[in-house]
């Protein structure tokens, strides 16, 4: 099945760059990723329409090799105005120490999915997921027809069920110890924190397509232990943020090298759906106040200021530091580098006889 999958991706390792979004969001390292045999990724969901096309247009010349386009699948929210005035106040309180004006609310909470999709299906990467949902049979049957490869992400056996119901060619196993957002989609987030190690081999023997494992492999090691669990391949975002050609902020990066990345959360306040990152002053402070924070993508987008302006000044304690629980496992050297040294661990740790 391994081998299977790695030919039908058209790529030579059984590992997958997670799709990262936002400041993550870069096509060098999609490139550095894809032109090493492993397949690239790049998260879409905040890039305008035009902006999503120049991405895949980029990576598209910077490599030859097979790469993927992730999307966030729509799902109902509502702008709650009392809560947006609470969170607009505490946004206000973190602007002042960041020298910034009182935050303006957005003239819009997030791009159009219908437009972002139909990039996807005039541009066709050779993969495309989603996240947060599933695709309907008339979606999945037109990124078909466009040769595209379909996959869906799961953070339990249903939502797999459901995945595969949607016609999807495999599925993303995502489990608790990922870092950044949730894909949960069927029930609660709190009732859908299954760990990868318990995940992985529930999917398997639930479908019948090909599951890549996602959350908390940092190395090697879990690599090996998540193809023993049945996996087709590995999915890792977290090993790669500290790659020469992720441009993260300074503050970001050694913060990830640092003991305080060994304690992550998961956390509503930066975006206003549950992610797992690495605890910072907001984030503690903003601790049990889930009753003021607006809906996703409501929160995202009246926190963007903040962040940014975080980030541009080094201000950690401001800004959404997205990492798994295997954080510390992450090494600074260049893409091929991490996949190359990945794979060499994988392969030694397979070899090991009890």
């Amino acid at each position: 099945m391994i081998q299977d999958f790695v030919r039908r991706l058209g790529i030579d390792h059984p590992l997958l760059l997670a799709p990262m979004a936002g400041e993550t969001a870069k096509p060098a390292l999609a490139i550095a990723v894809s032109n090493a045999g492993a397949l690239g990724a790049l998260g879409g969901a905040y890039m305008a329409p035009q902006a999503l096309r120049d991405a895949i247009r980029a990576i598209r010349a910077g490599t030859q090799r097979p790469f993927h386009i992730n999307l966030f699948s729509p799902q109902p929210w509502s702008a709650d105005q009392t809560k947006m005035a609470a969170y607009r106040a505490e946004l206000g309180k973190a602007h002042a120490e960041l020298g910034l004006g009182a935050p303006d609310l957005p003239n819009t909470y997030q791009e159009s999915f219908e437009a972002q999709f139909a990039v996807v299906l005039e541009e066709a990467p050779p993969v495309f997921s989603t996240t947060f949902g599933t695709l309907t049979p008339d979606q999945v049957a037109a990124l078909k027809a466009r040769n595209i490869l379909v996959i869906g992400t799961a953070t339990t056996v249903a939502e797999a069920r459901m995945q595969e119901a949607a016609g999807v060619d495999a599925i993303l196993a995502q489990g608790a110890e990922a870092g950044g957002h949730r894909g949960s989609f069927l029930d609660s987030v709190e009732h859908s924190l299954v760990g990868t190690m318990a995940l992985v081999p529930q999917i398997v023997s639930a479908v019948k397509l090909p599951v890549i494992a996602a959350g908390g492999i940092g190395d090697g090691r879990g690599i090996a232990a998540a193809l023993c669990l049945g996996a087709s391949a590995v999915a890792m975002g977290t090993s790669f943020l500290l790659a020469e050609e992720m441009a993260l902020s300074p503050g970001y990066k050694a913060l990830l090298q640092s003991e305080r990345a060994e304690s992550t959360a998961l956390t509503r306040v930066f975006s206003g759906r549950h992610a797992r990152g690495i605890r910072n002053a907001f984030l503690d402070r903003m601790a049990g106040r889930d009753d003021i924070i607006p809906d996703f993508p409501v929160a995202n987008a009246m926190s963007k200021a903040m962040r940014g302006a975080a980030s541009k000044s080094g201000q950690t304690d401001y800004q959404s530091l997205w990492a798994g629980q295997a954080a510390r496992l992450a090494r600074p050297e260049p893409a091929a580098a991490i996949v190359a040294r990945l794979l060499a661990e994988a392969r030694q740790a397979l070899q090991t006889r009890f």
